[in-house]
């Protein structure tokens, strides 16, 4: 049985064979930086087409934008992951809420089963085995 102040739920989550660490790896303003390059080179490849530029111009900027694409998405799944992270150490209280979340609920539950199962499982200290 785990104890109550580390759940079996609850563990680090890895990224390359170490726990997460946020201060390592691309933050939020690379990834911001890259999808506005991607949205430039998307709009700008097919222009170029349109605009008759030479063939090859064309083509780089092609294989330049699908290079980008296979960046910004390993990037979005590394911040998820920074996400992920950070809400297995606890949930977090709505600002604005006024009634207890579906999660908050759940705890209360847990916790209710946790003081029923705590008083039923010692045996009688009058009966001996």
């Amino acid at each position: 049985m785990t104890s109550p102040q580390d759940p079996a739920s609850v563990r680090p989550v890895d990224y390359k064979g170490e726990p997460l660490d946020s201060e390592r790896g691309p933050g939020l303003g690379c990834f911001r930086f890259q999808v506005a390059l991607l949205v430039i080179l998307v709009i700008l490849t097919p222009l170029t087409v349109a605009w008759n530029w030479p063939v090859e111009v064309s083509v780089a900027l092609l294989f330049v934008t699908l290079v980008l694409l296979l960046f910004a998405g390993q990037t979005v799944i590394f911040l998820l992951r920074l996400v992920a992270a950070d809400r297995r150490e606890g949930r977090r209280v709505p600002m604005a809420g006024r009634s207890p979340t579906v999660g908050q609920l759940e705890d209360v539950d847990a916790d209710a089963a946790g003081d029923v199962e705590n008083a039923t499982s010692p045996a009688d200290p009058g009966v001996r085995e």
